[in-house]
């Protein structure tokens, strides 16, 4: 698993563990303000981690495009 891979999905396990807590009412008031900073600190990470593999995919993409058009 990459280093982006095993961020992320701890990321998005941390957010769960959050969220659950915050529906089934676990959470108190106290708590609650750095919870939700916490986990908006982690949207942030898991958006930057989503927008550096697009841009990975996409580059990745264009030099497919651009060896299949030199083909030809």
């Amino acid at each position: 698993m990459s280093k982006e891979n095993f961020e992320y999905k701890n990321a998005m396990d941390r957010l769960e563990a959050i969220l659950e807590r915050i529906d089934n009412s676990e959470m108190e008031i106290d708590e609650l303000a750095g919870s939700v900073q916490e986990a908006t600190e982690l949207l942030k990470k898991c958006r930057k981690i989503l927008l550096e593999t697009e841009k990975n995919v996409q580059e990745a993409l264009s030099d497919l495009d651009g060896e299949v058009g030199n083909a030809g």
